[in-house]
């Protein structure tokens, strides 16, 4: 299996998901390891704006060729914004994961649930034991 990408910057969930936090807002998607691990994207099922989560939720569904998965909200929140290019552009997951293929943006309700994200490091040791 290739490497996979793990910005620094970044957090993520045991799921599978980043997020970029910048303030109360966090835009989610899936990681470089999901995404290699699923195949081609062919669609993605996103939440409606307005919508509410609790972290752990599942608020959407993407499908590949290999599988559907759920997605799950890495923090509890309102919905602000998707990513409505995906709907005519899924495989914008594949082609770059952590920036146009970014699917929703979180109004965070529980700052304190996001201490259950990993940071790059812990999420790549994550990676390397269900890896091996």
């Amino acid at each position: 299996m290739a490497e996979s990408l793990i910005p620094e910057k970044l957090l993520y969930s045991a799921e599978d998901e980043w997020a970029r936090v910048e303030e109360q807002r966090v835009t989610v998607g899936i990681t470089d390891f999901a995404q290699q691990q699923l195949g081609d994207i062919v669609f993605v099922e996103l939440p409606e704006v307005g919508d509410v989560f609790t972290r752990g939720d599942a608020f959407g569904v993407i499908e590949s060729v290999k599988a559907v998965s759920d997605l799950f909200a890495p923090v509890a929140g309102e919905i602000l914004e998707v990513n409505t290019s995906l709907a005519d552009a899924p495989d914008m997951v594949n082609e770059d994961c952590y920036g146009r293929g970014w699917i929703a943006v979180f109004q965070v309700s529980d700052p304190d649930g996001m201490e259950s994200l990993m940071d790059a490091g812990a999420y790549s040791k994550h990676v390397a034991e269900r890896d091996d």
